[in-house]
């Protein structure tokens, strides 16, 4: 059985001892999630692990059945022993979860964070929540999953106990929704996005599919192992973005203004920057050649150049030249769009 299995089912079982005075082991091996459920034997024994790793329970005999509990008063005796600093922290990482509210993961981290912040004061007697702000965090756009917790869940669980997945998905290239059925490897947040990568029977690769366009996901029973030669890191590693493609040697020249503030930013892992005397500023790095590399170049406007190579040049040159030659009234829609979004916001 996995580890992380293991885990998971242990946890579950603290859950259910948090809201109970006490449960036998056949109690608790009924109170098991369906996809947790064990026998007798392993409930014994992931309680005494729990147990010998410092968890507070305790057991005792109650009308002649052995019933555990945690120890009286236990959520006051903890000592937690938070600083200031690591109170911020965690607060600053609450921010971070913003684009995943309404989904079991912020709800915990918001509910573990209120209690934490709610047992720890500073030596002058305030709480964490007096301390006044000095660190302020905007999550940029990002995408809302209030209305995908069960997908999710589900996802997860799956991932976990390594079985696959029945989905009908939206693929935005194709205009179509399709009927997959996907081992899932990992969720991988990026760019203020949740996405499912995974080995796809049906297009037979591994792909990766955005969560808001799952229209049903249901778990399988089908097992599978992720490739040992699979690592999550090298599959993503040449996306600007989230996009794949194509790795190519890309070559831009950045003016002084616009180096002032591209230098100091880490925009991809192979990048290399060099300045010259006259302040304008080269950068070569190996990416992905897709939409979302052009679309991340004109993003600099004309403070850029593609010196390398010649042909995302010209795909560049087309695109900007493809926008300005938008008709008048389609750019003035956009300029109301754009204007009533201000407004609103």
């Amino acid at each position: 059985m996995p580890r992380h299995d293991q885990i998971l089912r242990q946890w579950h079982l603290l859950r259910i001892l948090e809201q109970a005075k006490g449960k036998t082991i056949k109690e608790l091996a009924e109170a098991l999630p369906k996809d947790y459920a064990s026998h007798e034997r392993t409930v014994r024994r992931d309680l005494e692990v729990l147990e010998a790793s410092g968890i507070p329970l305790i057991t005792e005999k109650i009308y002649g059945q052995v019933r555990w509990r945690f120890i009286d008063g236990y959520r006051n005796n903890l000592a937690l022993g938070f600083s200031p600093s690591e109170i911020l922290a965690l607060r600053l990482t609450r921010q971070l979860l913003t684009p995943l509210e309404g989904t079991g993961i912020q709800e915990s981290l918001q509910s573990a964070l209120a209690k934490v912040e709610a047992g720890v004061a500073n030596p002058d007697g305030k709480t964490p929540q007096d301390l006044p702000a000095v660190f302020a965090f905007s999550p940029g756009p990002y995408k809302s999953y209030k209305t995908h917790q069960s997908t999710i869940d589900t996802l997860m669980k799956a991932t976990s106990k390594q079985r696959t997945v029945q989905m009908r998905y939206f693929s935005a290239t194709r205009n179509q929704t399709t009927r997959r059925e996907v081992s899932p490897y990992r969720l991988w947040y990026s760019q203020g996005a949740l996405y499912l990568i995974g080995y796809c029977h049906f297009r037979k690769d591994v792909r990766m599919f955005a969560v808001e366009r799952m229209k049903t996901v249901t778990p399988t029973n089908n097992p599978f192992q992720i490739p040992l030669d699979f690592n999550l890191e090298d599959y993503v590693k040449d996306a600007i973005g989230i996009m794949r493609g194509q790795p190519i040697n890309v070559e831009l020249q950045f003016d002084k203004p616009t180096a002032a503030w591209v230098k100091d930013r880490i925009w991809h892992p192979t990048q290399s920057l060099t300045q010259t005397k006259s302040g304008e500023l080269n950068m070569t790095l190996t990416v992905a050649d897709n939409r979302e590399l052009i679309g991340w170049i004109l993003s600099f406007g004309n403070g850029v150049r593609v010196m390398q190579p010649a042909a995302l040049r010209q795909a560049v040159r087309q695109e900007a030249k493809a926008i300005a030659e938008q008709p008048e009234e389609i750019n003035s829609q956009l300029l109301d769009v754009s204007s009533k979004a201000k407004r609103q916001g």
